[in-house]
Protein backbone atom coordinates (compact mmCIF):
# COMPACT_ATOMS: atom_id res chain seq x y z
CA UNK A 1 0.00 0.00 0.00
CA UNK A 2 2.85 2.33 0.79
CA UNK A 3 4.35 1.64 -2.61
CA UNK A 4 0.99 2.35 -4.27
CA UNK A 5 0.65 5.69 -2.43
CA UNK A 6 4.20 6.58 -3.46
CA UNK A 7 3.47 5.77 -7.10
CA UNK A 8 0.28 7.86 -7.05
CA UNK A 9 2.20 10.76 -5.53
CA UNK A 10 4.84 10.58 -8.24
CA UNK A 11 2.13 10.52 -10.95
CA UNK A 12 0.58 13.60 -9.37
CA UNK A 13 3.91 15.42 -9.47
CA UNK A 14 4.41 14.48 -13.14
CA UNK A 15 0.89 15.66 -13.99
CA UNK A 16 1.45 18.96 -12.26
CA UNK A 17 4.69 19.47 -14.17
CA UNK A 18 3.00 18.57 -17.45
CA UNK A 19 0.16 21.04 -16.86
CA UNK A 20 2.65 23.79 -16.17
CA UNK A 21 4.55 23.26 -19.41
CA UNK A 22 3.93 25.61 -22.35
CA UNK A 23 2.27 24.78 -25.72
CA UNK A 24 2.97 21.47 -27.46
CA UNK A 25 5.98 21.53 -29.79
CA UNK A 26 5.19 21.59 -33.51
CA UNK A 27 7.96 19.17 -34.56
CA UNK A 28 9.76 16.06 -33.43
CA UNK A 29 8.39 12.54 -33.71
CA UNK A 30 4.69 13.33 -33.73
CA UNK A 31 2.63 10.35 -34.97
CA UNK A 32 -1.05 10.07 -35.91
CA UNK A 33 -0.86 6.56 -34.41
CA UNK A 34 1.30 6.72 -31.31
CA UNK A 35 3.77 3.85 -30.95
CA UNK A 36 3.71 1.91 -27.74
CA UNK A 37 7.49 1.81 -27.65
CA UNK A 38 10.60 1.89 -29.77
CA UNK A 39 12.22 -1.53 -29.36
CA UNK A 40 15.96 -1.16 -29.12
CA UNK A 41 16.37 -4.64 -30.58
CA UNK A 42 14.23 -6.55 -33.08
CA UNK A 43 15.31 -10.11 -33.77
CA UNK A 44 13.87 -11.76 -36.92
CA UNK A 45 14.45 -15.51 -36.95
CA UNK A 46 13.58 -18.00 -39.69
CA UNK A 47 11.66 -20.87 -38.09
CA UNK A 48 9.44 -23.66 -39.34
CA UNK A 49 5.78 -24.00 -38.40
CA UNK A 50 6.41 -26.61 -35.70
CA UNK A 51 9.17 -24.60 -34.04
CA UNK A 52 7.07 -21.43 -34.34
CA UNK A 53 4.16 -23.09 -32.55
CA UNK A 54 6.43 -24.03 -29.65
CA UNK A 55 7.99 -20.57 -29.59
CA UNK A 56 4.60 -18.87 -29.41
CA UNK A 57 3.51 -21.10 -26.57
CA UNK A 58 6.64 -20.75 -24.44
CA UNK A 59 7.50 -17.14 -25.29
CA UNK A 60 10.49 -17.90 -27.50
CA UNK A 61 8.99 -15.59 -30.15
CA UNK A 62 6.43 -12.82 -29.72
CA UNK A 63 4.79 -13.17 -33.15
CA UNK A 64 5.10 -15.21 -36.34
CA UNK A 65 4.95 -13.34 -39.66
CA UNK A 66 3.36 -15.70 -42.19
CA UNK A 67 0.94 -18.60 -42.27
CA UNK A 68 1.35 -21.60 -39.99
CA UNK A 69 -0.69 -24.20 -41.82
CA UNK A 70 -2.96 -26.22 -39.55
CA UNK A 71 -1.79 -24.63 -36.29
CA UNK A 72 -4.61 -24.10 -33.80
CA UNK A 73 -4.00 -22.96 -30.21
CA UNK A 74 -5.53 -25.14 -27.54
CA UNK A 75 -7.97 -23.91 -24.88
CA UNK A 76 -6.26 -21.70 -22.35
CA UNK A 77 -3.06 -21.30 -24.37
CA UNK A 78 -1.73 -17.69 -24.33
CA UNK A 79 -1.78 -17.33 -28.12
CA UNK A 80 -3.82 -14.70 -29.97
CA UNK A 81 -4.38 -14.25 -33.70
CA UNK A 82 -5.28 -11.71 -36.38
CA UNK A 83 -6.86 -12.25 -39.81
CA UNK A 84 -6.03 -10.52 -43.10
CA UNK A 85 -6.67 -11.15 -46.79
CA UNK A 86 -5.04 -14.44 -47.77
CA UNK A 87 -5.56 -15.21 -51.46
CA UNK A 88 -7.98 -14.82 -54.31
CA UNK A 89 -9.20 -18.05 -55.91
CA UNK A 90 -9.60 -17.71 -59.70
CA UNK A 91 -11.56 -19.81 -62.17
CA UNK A 92 -10.38 -19.69 -65.77
CA UNK A 93 -12.52 -21.40 -68.42
CA UNK A 94 -10.94 -22.92 -71.51
CA UNK A 95 -12.37 -21.46 -74.75
CA UNK A 96 -11.31 -24.67 -76.54
CA UNK A 97 -13.58 -26.75 -74.30
CA UNK A 98 -17.01 -27.74 -75.68
CA UNK A 99 -18.46 -26.72 -72.29
CA UNK A 100 -17.18 -23.14 -72.60
CA UNK A 101 -17.26 -22.42 -76.32
CA UNK A 102 -19.25 -19.21 -75.92
CA UNK A 103 -19.85 -16.62 -73.20
CA UNK A 104 -23.02 -18.28 -71.89
CA UNK A 105 -21.31 -21.67 -71.70
CA UNK A 106 -18.34 -20.19 -69.83
CA UNK A 107 -20.67 -18.63 -67.26
CA UNK A 108 -22.58 -21.90 -66.82
CA UNK A 109 -19.34 -23.80 -66.30
CA UNK A 110 -18.04 -21.22 -63.79
CA UNK A 111 -21.37 -21.24 -61.98
CA UNK A 112 -21.29 -25.03 -61.77
CA UNK A 113 -17.84 -24.93 -60.20
CA UNK A 114 -18.93 -22.25 -57.73
CA UNK A 115 -21.96 -24.30 -56.71
CA UNK A 116 -19.81 -27.37 -56.16
CA UNK A 117 -17.27 -25.37 -54.12
CA UNK A 118 -20.10 -24.10 -51.95
CA UNK A 119 -21.43 -27.64 -51.47
CA UNK A 120 -17.96 -28.98 -50.67
CA UNK A 121 -17.42 -26.24 -48.10
CA UNK A 122 -20.72 -26.98 -46.35
CA UNK A 123 -20.02 -30.67 -46.20
CA UNK A 124 -16.47 -30.09 -45.01
CA UNK A 125 -15.38 -33.16 -46.92
CA UNK A 126 -12.59 -31.55 -48.87
CA UNK A 127 -9.26 -30.34 -47.70
CA UNK A 128 -9.73 -26.62 -48.41
CA UNK A 129 -13.48 -26.20 -48.95
CA UNK A 130 -14.11 -24.51 -45.60
CA UNK A 131 -11.29 -21.99 -46.23
CA UNK A 132 -12.92 -20.37 -49.25
CA UNK A 133 -15.28 -17.43 -48.75
CA UNK A 134 -17.38 -17.42 -51.92
CA UNK A 135 -17.30 -13.89 -53.34
CA UNK A 136 -17.30 -13.70 -57.16
CA UNK A 137 -15.87 -10.17 -57.27
CA UNK A 138 -12.22 -9.09 -57.05
CA UNK A 139 -12.70 -6.26 -54.53
CA UNK A 140 -13.28 -7.88 -51.14
CA UNK A 141 -14.73 -6.52 -47.88
CA UNK A 142 -11.15 -6.31 -46.61
CA UNK A 143 -10.36 -3.62 -49.19
CA UNK A 144 -10.70 -0.05 -48.02
CA UNK A 145 -12.62 0.92 -51.18
CA UNK A 146 -15.10 -1.97 -51.03
CA UNK A 147 -18.12 0.26 -50.30
CA UNK A 148 -17.72 1.81 -53.75
CA UNK A 149 -18.28 -1.66 -55.25
CA UNK A 150 -20.67 -3.41 -52.84
CA UNK A 151 -23.66 -3.22 -55.22
CA UNK A 152 -21.56 -4.49 -58.14
CA UNK A 153 -20.37 -7.41 -55.99
CA UNK A 154 -23.99 -8.27 -55.14
CA UNK A 155 -24.94 -8.12 -58.82
CA UNK A 156 -22.07 -10.46 -59.70
CA UNK A 157 -23.28 -12.99 -57.13
CA UNK A 158 -26.82 -12.82 -58.50
CA UNK A 159 -25.65 -13.17 -62.12
CA UNK A 160 -23.63 -16.29 -61.41
CA UNK A 161 -26.38 -17.79 -59.25
CA UNK A 162 -28.77 -17.45 -62.20
CA UNK A 163 -26.36 -19.35 -64.47
CA UNK A 164 -25.63 -22.09 -61.93
CA UNK A 165 -26.55 -25.65 -62.84
CA UNK A 166 -26.49 -28.79 -60.74
CA UNK A 167 -22.98 -30.27 -60.42
CA UNK A 168 -22.35 -32.29 -63.58
CA UNK A 169 -20.22 -35.29 -64.33
CA UNK A 170 -17.29 -35.24 -66.70
CA UNK A 171 -15.91 -31.76 -65.96
CA UNK A 172 -12.12 -31.70 -66.19
CA UNK A 173 -10.52 -29.13 -63.90
CA UNK A 174 -6.83 -28.32 -63.80
CA UNK A 175 -5.58 -27.07 -60.43
CA UNK A 176 -2.44 -25.29 -59.28
CA UNK A 177 -1.38 -25.45 -55.63
CA UNK A 178 -2.74 -27.20 -52.57
CA UNK A 179 -5.49 -24.68 -51.91
CA UNK A 180 -6.98 -24.97 -55.41
CA UNK A 181 -6.62 -28.75 -55.46
CA UNK A 182 -8.48 -29.07 -52.17
CA UNK A 183 -11.46 -27.14 -53.57
CA UNK A 184 -12.11 -29.55 -56.47
CA UNK A 185 -13.61 -33.00 -56.12
CA UNK A 186 -11.04 -35.69 -56.97
CA UNK A 187 -12.92 -37.15 -59.94
CA UNK A 188 -12.94 -33.73 -61.67
CA UNK A 189 -9.21 -33.10 -61.41
CA UNK A 190 -7.41 -33.12 -64.75
CA UNK A 191 -3.86 -33.05 -65.98
CA UNK A 192 -2.30 -30.27 -68.05
CA UNK A 193 -3.89 -31.60 -71.28
CA UNK A 194 -7.59 -31.60 -72.00
CA UNK A 195 -9.13 -29.34 -69.36
CA UNK A 196 -12.40 -27.41 -69.24
CA UNK A 197 -11.46 -25.01 -66.45
CA UNK A 198 -8.45 -24.15 -64.30
CA UNK A 199 -8.51 -23.13 -60.64
CA UNK A 200 -5.61 -21.18 -59.14
CA UNK A 201 -4.90 -19.12 -56.03
CA UNK A 202 -3.18 -15.72 -56.08
CA UNK A 203 -1.56 -14.66 -52.81
CA UNK A 204 -2.75 -11.16 -51.88
CA UNK A 205 0.33 -10.20 -49.88
CA UNK A 206 2.62 -11.32 -52.69
CA UNK A 207 0.65 -9.32 -55.26
CA UNK A 208 0.86 -6.14 -53.14
CA UNK A 209 4.55 -6.69 -52.39
CA UNK A 210 5.47 -7.36 -56.03
CA UNK A 211 3.87 -4.07 -57.09
CA UNK A 212 5.44 -1.99 -54.30
CA UNK A 213 8.75 -0.17 -54.48
CA UNK A 214 10.36 1.00 -51.25
CA UNK A 215 12.90 3.65 -50.35
CA UNK A 216 13.68 5.57 -47.19
CA UNK A 217 11.49 8.38 -48.51
CA UNK A 218 8.34 6.56 -49.58
CA UNK A 219 6.50 3.37 -50.37
CA UNK A 220 4.96 3.50 -53.84
CA UNK A 221 2.90 3.58 -55.97
CA UNK A 222 -0.03 5.20 -54.20
CA UNK A 223 -2.62 2.95 -55.88
CA UNK A 224 -0.97 -0.33 -54.87
CA UNK A 225 -3.60 -0.93 -52.17
CA UNK A 226 -6.65 -0.06 -54.25
CA UNK A 227 -9.15 -2.78 -55.13
CA UNK A 228 -9.53 -1.58 -58.73
CA UNK A 229 -5.78 -2.01 -59.26
CA UNK A 230 -5.83 -5.54 -57.84
CA UNK A 231 -8.79 -6.34 -60.08
CA UNK A 232 -6.85 -5.19 -63.13
CA UNK A 233 -3.86 -7.35 -62.16
CA UNK A 234 -6.14 -10.37 -61.74
CA UNK A 235 -8.55 -10.00 -64.65
CA UNK A 236 -6.93 -7.88 -67.38
CA UNK A 237 -7.09 -10.79 -69.85
CA UNK A 238 -10.90 -10.46 -69.82
CA UNK A 239 -10.59 -7.28 -71.88
CA UNK A 240 -11.34 -8.41 -75.42
CA UNK A 241 -11.76 -6.13 -78.39
CA UNK A 242 -10.06 -2.87 -79.32
CA UNK A 243 -12.84 -0.59 -78.07
CA UNK A 244 -13.13 -2.31 -74.70
CA UNK A 245 -9.38 -2.34 -74.19
CA UNK A 246 -9.15 1.34 -75.13
CA UNK A 247 -11.86 2.40 -72.65
CA UNK A 248 -10.37 0.33 -69.84
CA UNK A 249 -6.87 1.62 -70.58
CA UNK A 250 -8.14 5.20 -70.46
CA UNK A 251 -9.82 4.62 -67.10
CA UNK A 252 -6.70 2.93 -65.75
CA UNK A 253 -4.38 5.72 -66.94
CA UNK A 254 -6.59 8.46 -65.49
CA UNK A 255 -6.88 6.69 -62.13
CA UNK A 256 -3.12 6.23 -61.91
CA UNK A 257 -2.41 9.84 -62.88
CA UNK A 258 -5.15 11.34 -60.69
CA UNK A 259 -6.65 12.84 -63.86
CA UNK A 260 -10.26 13.40 -62.79
CA UNK A 261 -12.24 16.46 -61.81
CA UNK A 262 -13.66 15.27 -58.49
CA UNK A 263 -14.22 12.24 -56.28
CA UNK A 264 -17.46 11.32 -58.04
CA UNK A 265 -15.62 10.98 -61.35
CA UNK A 266 -12.85 8.99 -59.64
CA UNK A 267 -15.32 6.49 -58.17
CA UNK A 268 -17.25 6.19 -61.42
CA UNK A 269 -14.06 5.45 -63.36
CA UNK A 270 -13.19 2.75 -60.84
CA UNK A 271 -16.63 1.20 -61.23
CA UNK A 272 -16.49 1.41 -65.04
CA UNK A 273 -13.12 -0.36 -65.01
CA UNK A 274 -14.45 -3.10 -62.71
CA UNK A 275 -17.53 -3.55 -64.88
CA UNK A 276 -15.35 -4.10 -67.95
CA UNK A 277 -13.14 -6.56 -66.06
CA UNK A 278 -15.97 -8.65 -64.56
CA UNK A 279 -18.48 -8.88 -67.43
CA UNK A 280 -16.81 -11.95 -68.92
CA UNK A 281 -16.68 -15.37 -67.26
CA UNK A 282 -13.48 -16.36 -69.06
CA UNK A 283 -11.57 -15.54 -65.88
CA UNK A 284 -13.38 -14.70 -62.69
CA UNK A 285 -12.79 -14.56 -58.96
CA UNK A 286 -14.56 -17.35 -57.12
CA UNK A 287 -13.78 -15.94 -53.68
CA UNK A 288 -11.03 -15.32 -51.22
CA UNK A 289 -9.41 -16.81 -48.15
CA UNK A 290 -8.28 -15.33 -44.86
CA UNK A 291 -4.71 -15.54 -43.61
CA UNK A 292 -4.37 -16.05 -39.87
CA UNK A 293 -1.21 -15.01 -38.04
CA UNK A 294 -0.43 -15.64 -34.39
CA UNK A 295 1.21 -13.82 -31.48
CA UNK A 296 2.04 -14.56 -27.86
CA UNK A 297 -0.54 -12.85 -25.64
CA UNK A 298 0.69 -14.11 -22.26
CA UNK A 299 0.80 -11.76 -19.33
CA UNK A 300 3.35 -10.48 -18.85
CA UNK A 301 5.80 -12.05 -21.31
CA UNK A 302 3.68 -11.47 -24.44
CA UNK A 303 2.69 -8.52 -26.61
CA UNK A 304 -0.38 -6.30 -26.93
CA UNK A 305 -1.67 -3.17 -28.69
CA UNK A 306 -1.12 -4.81 -32.07
CA UNK A 307 -1.82 -2.96 -35.29
CA UNK A 308 -1.85 -4.88 -38.56
CA UNK A 309 -2.73 -4.40 -42.20
CA UNK A 310 -5.99 -5.76 -43.63
CA UNK A 311 -4.21 -6.85 -46.82
CA UNK A 312 -0.76 -7.92 -45.64
CA UNK A 313 -1.22 -8.72 -41.95
CA UNK A 314 1.91 -8.50 -39.80
CA UNK A 315 4.09 -7.80 -42.87
CA UNK A 316 3.44 -4.07 -42.58
CA UNK A 317 5.02 -0.96 -41.04
CA UNK A 318 2.05 -0.37 -38.72
CA UNK A 319 2.68 -3.65 -36.90
CA UNK A 320 6.24 -2.73 -35.92
CA UNK A 321 5.14 0.77 -34.89
CA UNK A 322 2.34 -0.31 -32.58
CA UNK A 323 3.11 -3.73 -31.07
CA UNK A 324 4.01 -3.39 -27.39
CA UNK A 325 5.83 -5.73 -25.03
CA UNK A 326 3.74 -6.18 -21.91
CA UNK A 327 6.89 -6.40 -19.78
CA UNK A 328 8.21 -2.99 -20.93
CA UNK A 329 6.45 0.39 -21.03
CA UNK A 330 9.25 1.55 -23.39
CA UNK A 331 12.06 -0.14 -25.30
CA UNK A 332 12.61 -3.88 -24.96
CA UNK A 333 13.55 -6.87 -27.09
CA UNK A 334 11.03 -7.89 -29.75
CA UNK A 335 11.47 -11.42 -31.12
CA UNK A 336 9.75 -12.27 -34.41
CA UNK A 337 9.60 -15.47 -36.42
CA UNK A 338 9.25 -15.66 -40.20
CA UNK A 339 8.77 -18.61 -42.52
CA UNK A 340 11.22 -17.78 -45.33
CA UNK A 341 14.96 -17.01 -45.25
CA UNK A 342 16.46 -13.92 -46.83
CA UNK A 343 17.54 -14.32 -50.45
CA UNK A 344 17.51 -10.77 -51.84
CA UNK A 345 20.15 -8.04 -51.72
CA UNK A 346 20.08 -5.79 -48.67
CA UNK A 347 19.91 -2.31 -50.12
CA UNK A 348 17.05 0.15 -50.66
CA UNK A 349 17.66 0.55 -54.42
CA UNK A 350 17.45 -2.97 -55.83
CA UNK A 351 17.01 -5.12 -52.74
CA UNK A 352 14.78 -5.80 -49.73
CA UNK A 353 12.25 -7.40 -52.08
CA UNK A 354 11.81 -10.72 -50.29
CA UNK A 355 9.61 -11.28 -47.23
CA UNK A 356 12.53 -11.16 -44.79
CA UNK A 357 14.04 -8.03 -46.35
CA UNK A 358 10.71 -6.18 -46.51
CA UNK A 359 10.04 -6.82 -42.83
CA UNK A 360 13.52 -5.61 -41.92
CA UNK A 361 13.11 -2.52 -44.08
CA UNK A 362 9.79 -1.72 -42.40
CA UNK A 363 11.73 -1.66 -39.13
CA UNK A 364 14.65 0.52 -40.23
CA UNK A 365 13.12 2.62 -43.02
CA UNK A 366 11.47 5.96 -42.34
CA UNK A 367 9.10 6.81 -45.23
CA UNK A 368 6.93 9.90 -45.01
CA UNK A 369 3.76 7.84 -45.52
CA UNK A 370 2.87 4.29 -44.62
CA UNK A 371 -0.21 2.20 -45.47
CA UNK A 372 -3.27 2.85 -43.35
CA UNK A 373 -4.19 -0.33 -41.47
CA UNK A 374 -7.78 -0.78 -42.64
CA UNK A 375 -8.37 1.32 -45.74
CA UNK A 376 -6.89 1.86 -49.18
CA UNK A 377 -5.07 5.08 -48.28
CA UNK A 378 -1.94 6.16 -46.45
CA UNK A 379 -1.20 7.70 -43.09
CA UNK A 380 1.50 10.13 -42.03
CA UNK A 381 4.48 8.44 -40.44
CA UNK A 382 6.50 11.13 -38.69
CA UNK A 383 4.44 14.30 -38.55
CA UNK A 384 0.86 15.51 -38.59
CA UNK A 385 -0.88 18.77 -39.40
CA UNK A 386 -1.77 19.99 -35.91
CA UNK A 387 -3.75 23.22 -35.79
CA UNK A 388 -2.10 25.85 -33.61
CA UNK A 389 -4.02 26.85 -30.47
CA UNK A 390 -3.42 30.49 -29.54
CA UNK A 391 -2.57 31.27 -25.94
CA UNK A 392 -5.35 32.90 -23.91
Amino acid sequence: MALLRSAIARCGILLAVAVGVGPVARGGHELPVYPSYYPHEIAITVVGSKAAAGGLRDGGIHAFVGEMGEFAPGPGEPVGSIASLGAWVLIKTNPASPLAGDSAGACRLAGTLLADMRQGGRQGGRQSGAQLILHPYPVTPLHGDYLYHADLAAAARARLAASTEAPAHGIRVRTEGALATGLIRPDWRATADGWDAAVTAVDAGALVAAATSASNALLAPRWVREGWYHAYRLLSENLVGAAEERRASDDLARLMAGDYDNQVERINRQRDLLTALTTSCRTLVAGYTLKREYFNAEFSAGVENIGYDALTGFASPIFLRTVKLKDFPWNGWLRLGIDAPAHAAWNPVAGFDDAFGRLMWFAIGDPALMPSPYDAGWTLNRFSDVAATPRP
